[in-house]
């Protein structure tokens, strides 16, 4: 049972005023990225940028007090900015809440199984592609701001391919206006 004690009640055991300072630099230090880069995954999900910080803080919250680490570092990350445009595309801010609320749920019970220790098994070159997956995603989605494009009316593209086609489209429809 001493397993599921979090971290944060055995630290606060030797707690002193100079781990106070210094987990108070390395929070300020994390909220300087975290906050602007949760503002811009919400917008880049659909939702507004007050949706990002109160994620943000509430999960670095949660994340400090449970995780079982006391050096753990948690903020936003831009693999699920797609995945939540496509549920709030599909489902609204109602079915981001259901799935929220149910990947909550699974992370909880997959923490009691222990399947964090199944990582061993998953092979070097699956996560290695998965990572490099996520770093074509972002590349993709961020086409049109780096080239200053805009999208015609109505096309408001949510899914990686459409994006890249979207942009594609761009190009062509300026290069034919070109000649």
């Amino acid at each position: 049972m001493n397993s599921l004690k979090p971290m944060l009640l055995s630290s606060l055991k030797s707690y002193n005023k100079s781990q106070f300072v210094k987990d108070l630099t390395a929070g300020i230090i994390v909220a300087i990225i975290a906050l602007p880069l949760s503002i811009a995954l919400a917008l880049a999900s659909g939702v507004g940028p007050e949706a990002g910080i109160f994620t943000a803080i509430v999960a670095g919250f949660v994340i400090s007090a449970l995780g079982g680490s006391s050096v753990q570092i948690a903020g936003p990350t831009a693999a699920f900015a797609t995945i939540v445009a496509g549920i709030v595309a599909h489902d609204g801010m109602d079915g981001l809440i259901v799935a929220t609320i149910l990947a909550g749920i699974f992370l909880i019970l997959m923490g009691l199984c222990h399947f964090g220790s199944l990582i061993k098994f998953i092979p070097f070159t699956i996560t290695t592609g998965f990572t490099s997956g996520i770093a074509v995603t972002i590349v993709i989605g961020q086409l049109k701001d780096f080239f200053g494009l805009t999208y015609p009316m109505g096309v408001k593209p949510i899914e990686t391919v459409e994006k890249f086609e979207a942009v594609i489209n761009n190009f062509l429809q300026s290069i034919w206006m070109l000649s």
